[in-house]
């Protein structure tokens, strides 16, 4: 019977080893996700699908952007790659600054930035423009970001 019961509890602790990652290590994320920007001068809201990059690495995880309402926006997609606990993805918008009225005025091209704790899922969005709205300088406007699992 002492035999059974510490084969139990070994298969135990080998299931419960297998179903949890190693420590320092964090889990991956794949699934869908609401972007959620605060003070970004812009009507959309954004769906974030997050799945395996080609080829698949722990790393890395592949983001597809969808805008809703799709008016006016430009999905996006990229590599979002881990280091140190945070994920980083860079992307090129061509919609990223909104300029006079929020619906029907121009809008620049950006290069955004999204950096965010593996574990919180809290960030920011650095995004930089060549010029910007109504002929103003190169510029940088930053934006603090979190997901939230849809």
């Amino acid at each position: 019977m002492k035999t059974a019961g510490l084969l139990c509890a070994l298969l135990v602790l080998t299931v419960t080893g297998m179903l949890t990652s190693p420590p320092g290590k964090s889990e991956p994320f794949f699934a869908n996700y609401q972007l959620v920007l605060t003070g970004r001068y812009d009507f959309h809201t954004w769906a974030w699908t997050v799945s395996h990059c080609l080829p698949a690495a722990d790393d890395c995880a592949h983001i597809q952007a969808i805008p809703m309402p799709v008016a006016k926006a430009f999905e996006y997609s990229g590599d979002a790659h881990l280091a140190e606990g945070r994920y980083t993805l860079a992307v090129d918008v061509p919609d990223g600054l909104r300029c006079g009225n929020v619906y029907y005025g121009p809008a620049i091209p950006t290069h955004d930035l999204y950096t965010w704790d593996a574990g919180t899922l809290q960030g920011t969005l650095t995004s930089s423009f060549a010029s910007g709205c109504d002929g103003a300088p190169t510029g940088t406007l930053t934006y603090p970001l979190s997901l939230v699992r849809l």
